[in-house]
């Protein structure tokens, strides 16, 4: 599992075709950085994105999302269209202030997202 740069690893990883059993990204980023073929992904994928998340605008969702369509991943994607990046950080509305980014702790998606992932490795 991983946030933010950590979800974009995670995501590589499993399109690298590592025998990983699943991963899962919280507020990462979608892009590729590497490309995989159909059959290549052997993990499952648990996406937790923030539907009002600048860092990764509606194209890059809909190219991810058809990317693993097109390559047979076992994907359960969850938007929380509200949700900023960095909703499961409690400090990220402070630190976004702060800096003047747009980020900020979301508690419904961030304990809605992680009862989500405790059921993904569940299964």
């Amino acid at each position: 599992m991983g946030y933010c740069f950590g979800g974009s690893v995670v995501l590589n990883q499993a399109r690298l075709g590592n025998d990983l059993a699943g991963v899962a990204s919280f507020h990462g980023s979608l892009s590729a950085a590497v490309e995989a073929k159909p059959g290549d992904i052997k993990a499952k994928i648990m996406v937790a994105h923030g539907g009002d998340d600048p860092f990764v605008p509606v194209e890059h969702v809909t190219s991810f999302i058809q990317e693993m369509l097109t390559l047979g991943a076992d994907l359960q994607f969850l938007n929380y269209p509200q949700a900023k990046h960095s909703f499961t950080n409690p400090e990220a509305t402070e630190k976004g202030e702060k800096f003047s980014l747009p980020l900020a702790y979301d508690e419904k998606a961030d304990t809605e997202s992680w009862n989500a992932f405790l059921e993904f490795i569940s299964d």
